[in-house]
């Protein structure tokens, strides 16, 4: 009877991490690895020695030093004796709210305008494209110029807004007034709106500097946790529809579990707005030259956010569109045998299946946006690319470090997107069973 012995293990050799496809591909990497570290190693020995040789150092001690200049709109405050980093912070933040109201428009028009290019109506669906195609095929800064071109031009000046003694004695109206009920005012030079205010609030401290408002925390966090109560309500809503087939009816109930609470904090302490206007005497005549009370929205920021969100809804309403063609006409023929509507066909059944196509290269819209407010040196707002990309880096000639935390902080901002976007992304796309 013969057995068969199994063949005596080979031991390891070092040709093998040549020869032998278990080690090769290992092999490779590392080799590669090894030399990107030193082309790495030699070009940062290779600037420093360049530096030295110029009798210039590489540090970001220019960060702390007195920055002599001032931002026309802040979120924090802000001198011009305060430091680099503190103006720093300032462009950051403008750069960020930029970019999150732009996002946010863009999204909203993007999503409806996708939606009606699909329209059976030839006239909605003609005038759609015809949005999708000018606002893509012109460059976003001629955009950008021509928002604030427009803002500055065709807007009334602040004296058109001033009621005179005149005007008082015979019964005339300025030439211009606030719109939206009479709480805003867009002038030549910006616009004002009104600016929330708490008869009762609930203090602060600072924090590095920073001031720290604990009535906007409390609203927030009044705010989170009504969004997790609703989330809850209809995670029961929707287990009770796949238990009897019948859905009630939530909006009601999801608008109060979100708003009532927050109203009602904002009522107990003393929320009121404050209507921008020019103070007047007796007699309704005004006083002064500029307006009182609000706050001031710059027409840099307007036209660039604006700009860029039209601009970047053209190419979201063409993601819309062709995640919405992606999914089968069966879904939709099966929705509307079941009698559902239109409308809510395409919001229960359709958006949320076409969610998976579009959310990845709505990243990259997203990611496009935020980097393009860089274009903001164009009209003069004050943001990352303008504090420590512009006036930093000129007055203290540091080129090296503001491009290389200009770079860094441009880098941690688009990863953060992505990570945010990716997990949304992972939330809804389509369940394996």
């Amino acid at each position: 009877m013969a057995f068969v012995q199994e063949a005596p293990k080979e031991g390891f050799r070092l040709s093998m991490l040549i020869y032998d496809t278990r080690y090769r591909a290992i092999t490779i990497q590392v080799v590669v690895l090894f030399l990107f570290l030193l082309f790495l190693s030699w070009l940062v020995n290779n600037t420093i020695a360049n530096l030295a040789a110029k009798d210039r150092t590489f540090d970001f001690g220019f960060l702390w030093m007195r920055a002599g200049y001032d931002i026309n709109q802040t979120l924090i405050p802000y001198t011009n004796d305060s430091t680099h980093m503190r103006a720093a912070v300032i462009g950051l933040l403008n750069t960020l709210l930029s970019a999150l109201v732009g996002c946010t428009i863009a999204t909203v028009l993007g999503v409806v305008i996708g939606v009606l290019r699909l329209s059976k109506n030839w006239l909605v669906s003609r005038l759609m494209t015809l949005y999708v195609e000018i606002f893509r095929n012109v460059p976003v800064l001629l955009w950008i110029l021509l928002a604030a071109t427009l803002l500055s031009e065709t807007m009334p000046e602040p004296k058109d807004f001033k009621v005179t003694q005149a005007m008082v004695e015979s019964g005339a109206e300025p030439a211009a007034s606030n719109i939206l009920f009479g709480t805003v005012a867009i002038t030549n030079r910006s616009s004002l709106i009104p600016a929330p205010l708490l008869d009762r609030p609930l203090g602060g401290m600072e924090i590095a500097s920073i001031p720290v408002n604990f009535s906007l925390l409390a609203v927030l966090a009044v705010f989170i946790g009504s969004v997790l109560v609703n989330a809850r309500f209809l995670r029961r809503v929707k287990a009770i529809q796949e238990e009897t087939g019948e859905r009630p009816v939530t909006w009601w109930k999801s608008l109060a579990i979100l708003f009532v609470p927050v109203i009602a904090l904002l009522m107990a302490m003393g929320f009121h707005l404050e209507i921008p206007g020019f103070p007047t005497d007796a007699s309704g005549v005004s006083k002064g030259f500029n307006f009182k009370g609000g706050i001031e929205v710059l027409h840099s920021f307007s036209a660039l956010t604006l700009a860029l969100a039209l601009y970047t809804a053209a190419f979201i309403a063409e993601i819309v569109r062709s995640g919405i063609m992606a999914i089968a006409r069966g879904q939709s023929e099966a929705a509307f045998a079941l009698g559902l509507r239109p409308a809510r066909t395409m919001r229960l059944v359709i958006l949320p299946q076409a969610l998976r196509v579009i959310i990845p290269p709505l990243i990259s819209q997203y990611l496009n946006l935020t980097k393009n407010t860089s274009l903001a040196i164009a009209v003069s707002y004050m943001d990352l690319r303008g504090t420590l990309g512009g006036i930093t880096l000129n007055q203290t000639g540091k080129e090296l470090e503001c491009m290389l935390l200009m770079m860094g902080i441009y880098l941690v901002i688009s990863l953060i997107i992505s990570s945010v976007m990716n997990a949304f992304n992972r939330a809804v796309k389509l369940k394996e069973r």
